[in-house]
């Protein structure tokens, strides 16, 4: 699968909202959003204030992106999430928010392992982390309640962990993980309430999209 290589700060313009992409930068003054907080291209500045007089379509389509982004998951990948979340018993847009929030790049971003989700990504693609003691090294990996996150015995010798030690009890992570930040370890304790999900996603929007 492809991944996304442009400008993250784009993405964030193009949705109108930060969506810290880029770690540490999006909460000091070199974010760009803060900069430039118009949509990219020629006609960006245009296109401020006039969100009132998108269409139905159009913001349904917005809400979807800014999920996929949030998340770094590409379409096809998202459809297939939904199609899960349509079968499952519950309301359908909050069992997608709580899927995407259960990968394995996510909660390993939430423990505050990573400073953002790419970065998380990569420590998972590279094996630095396991799952319940067995390598782990699909990103996408959906977590269930009980599971252990560790960082390997090995890369614990690393530069990045090494320094990580000195930062990750600093970070916060949600109640419905725990966290051992000296053990470099987390465990998946429940699955996520709404409330303990980015309020600025809008699963509704999602549904009435793919219910067109």
């Amino acid at each position: 699968m492809g991944k996304y290589t442009g400008p993250v700060c784009k993405l964030c313009r193009r949705e109108g909202d930060k969506l810290f992409l880029k770690g540490e930068r999006c909460y000091g003054p070199k974010c760009s959003f803060e900069k430039r907080g118009y949509a990219p291209g020629q006609h960006g500045r245009n296109k401020q204030g006039r969100s009132e007089r998108e269409s139905d379509y159009a913001r349904q389509l917005r809400a979807k992106q800014k999920v996929r982004r949030v998340y770094g998951v590409f379409e096809r990948q998202f459809r297939r999430y939904f199609g899960i979340a349509r079968r499952t018993t519950g309301m359908t847009g909050l069992v997608l928010l709580q899927t995407l929030e259960l990968r394995l790049d996510s909660v390993v971003y939430r423990l505050g392992f990573a400073v953002d989700r790419a970065q998380a990504r990569q420590l998972v693609n590279h094996g630095h982390i396991r799952v319940n003691g067995k390598r782990a090294d699909i990103a996408s990996m959906i977590l269930r309640p009980g599971d252990v996150v560790t960082v390997k015995e090995s890369a614990r010798q690393n530069t990045y962990f090494k320094e990580l030690l000195d930062v990750v009890d600093k970070r916060s992570f949600p109640s419905w993980i725990d966290r051992d930040g000296k053990a470099l370890t987390g465990r998946v304790l429940r699955v996520p309430d709404r409330s303990e999900i980015d309020g600025n996603l809008n699963e509704q929007l999602i549904v009435e999209y793919y219910s067109r």
